[in-house]
């Protein structure tokens, strides 16, 4: 049984799968080896936590408590839980460096899992110790909100794993959908041409970036792609084509846009940095 969480990343989704864990009851550790960026964490919880009681969705005490269940460290000594989640940047390498330290640190029975958008999860499982016990676990932004997480099943998970952590999210009041691991799984597979089609029609000059978002709105849809982008991160978006883009062989479908590209040489990557294609 799954009782106390390691979320290890304190960026964006790193923290707001951390509030979500604590807001539900479960002892939780936040780890990042960057102090300024568990300070921001520290604050962004603090804030989000506010909100809700400004809003009356939470009383003060209850924010208290749930602060109280987070402990946040730079010490991946402290990085000792029944179930942990990686949430660094999206590249294989660091991936598996980080989960074979972590998994050194635990028991054997300890489940890790990557919250990683669209790497292979096979890939990742193949190279860190106990890979029955690992699966992508793969939550959206804002994850303290968003219900929706994929559990990602690669060619070594077990199936004790999968229920396990399908248990986890029933507690965090997710709703869980279970795939077997290809290439950016179900979301993010599916969505990847809601993205290129509407860069290609701004690069093309067929319609401006706001033309397209209102008319998506419009249509029924929360927000328009570029403003979504903004919200996900530019770096984390373009990052995502490029992963499927090389998992399809170039297939030309799946082909970065040059117009996203040159947002992320620019440093322009949505709303954490002020500036996407919208400014903030």
């Amino acid at each position: 049984m799954i009782q106390k969480i390691c979320v290890a990343g304190a960026g964006t989704m790193g923290m707001g799968i951390a509030l979500a864990a604590a807001q539900h009851g479960f002892t939780t550790i936040l780890f990042d080896i960057n102090k300024a960026v568990i300070d921001k964490a520290t604050s962004g919880i603090e804030k989000n936590l506010t909100k809700l009681v400004e809003k009356e969705k939470i009383t003060a005490a209850q924010k208290n408590e749930i602060t109280h269940r987070i402990h946040f460290t730079t010490d991946i000594l402290d990085c000792k839980a029944d179930l942990i989640i990686e949430a660094i940047i999206e590249k294989t390498e660091p991936k598996i460096e980080l989960l074979n330290k972590l998994a050194m640190l635990n028991k054997a029975d300890c489940i890790l899992a990557s919250n990683t958008s669209s790497l292979s999860i096979t890939d990742i499982q193949n190279h860190i110790q106990n890979p029955g016990r690992f699966a992508g676990m793969h939550f959206f932004n804002p994850a303290h909100i968003m219900k929706l997480v994929e559990l990602v099943k690669g060619n070594k998970t077990s199936d004790d794993t999968i229920q396990m952590l399908f248990d986890c999210c029933t507690q965090m009041n997710k709703m869980a959908v279970v795939c077997n691991d290809s290439p950016g799984f179900i979301v993010n597979r599916v969505a990847r041409h809601f993205y290129l089609q509407s860069l290609h029609l701004v690069e093309t000059g067929k319609a401006t970036v706001t033309q397209v978002d209102a008319a998506i709105q419009n249509a029924g849809f929360k927000m328009g792609p570029f403003a979504l982008m903004d919200l996900i991160g530019m770096d984390i978006n373009f990052a995502v084509s490029q992963s499927l883009y090389e998992a399809f062989d170039n297939a030309i479908r799946f082909k970065p846009s040059p117009l996203q590209a040159e947002k992320v040489a620019e440093g322009k990557l949505g709303k954490k940095t002020g500036e996407g294609f919208y400014k903030y």
